[in-house]
């Protein structure tokens, strides 16, 4: 299948799609980290939307609206518009993607602040069901394609991350860090919704033309 990843630079699920054998490329306005900058366009990904895909997975900036800045829309008891509005442009982003012309789709986000009124979401993960001894609730709202099942369930100790992982460092890209996707959780992605590649088409002979 041709895949589009957008909004990853770790191409953590972009790499675990090519594994499988799938045209999967990862998308941002930033390089990537994952080492294959070959399989990345770095891009406006709602431009990319013109394109036709044959599943697009889809992580949108999640800043101005994860519940957990939500403190941060109504300090001294108002609410802070500049933020607000950021809000909504955040949803409208993320509302392209959901309502792309593709047959599967999968967006992916955290807890949402309820004043933006997001669409109602498929599921909610935890990275413990994927192998990864930690909390960060994560939902998904999914058009084609099943909800995720757990493939590894393991203990976790506190209702704090994990300290000492790449997804607690600090520093000047700690957001950057905490959005990237575990690895648990990308290997289930690639593995349930698109499976091992059975084309007998040599992709890259129908893309190179």
């Amino acid at each position: 299948m041709r895949i589009l990843v957008a909004c990853e630079e770790s191409q953590a699920v972009t790499k675990e799609l090519r594994r499988l054998g799938h045209e999967a490329y990862s998308c941002d306005i930033e390089p990537c980290s994952g080492g294959h900058p070959e399989w990345h366009l770095q891009v406006d990904a709602l431009e990319l939307l013109k394109m036709k895909w044959d599943m697009i997975l889809a992580f949108p900036p999640c800043t101005y609206l994860s519940n957990a800045g939500a403190k941060h829309l109504f300090r001294g008891g108002q609410l802070n518009q500049e933020r607000y509005q950021k809000g909504l442009e955040a949803k409208a982003f993320f509302l392209r993607f959901l309502s792309a012309d593709c047959p599967k789709i999968a967006v992916e986000n955290p807890v949402s602040s309820r004043i933006y009124e997001m669409p109602p979401h498929t599921q909610e993960i935890q990275p413990w069901l994927f192998g990864h001894p930690m909390q960060k609730k994560t939902r998904l709202w999914l058009k084609g394609l099943p909800p995720l099942m757990p493939t590894d369930i393991v203990q976790y100790n506190c209702g704090c991350h994990e300290a000492g992982t790449w997804f607690m460092k600090g520093g000047k890209d700690r957001q950057k860090n905490r959005a990237k996707t575990f690895p648990g959780v990308a290997r289930a992605m690639a593995q349930q919704w698109a499976g091992e590649c059975t084309e007998t088409e040599d992709w890259r002979k129908r893309w190179n033309g």
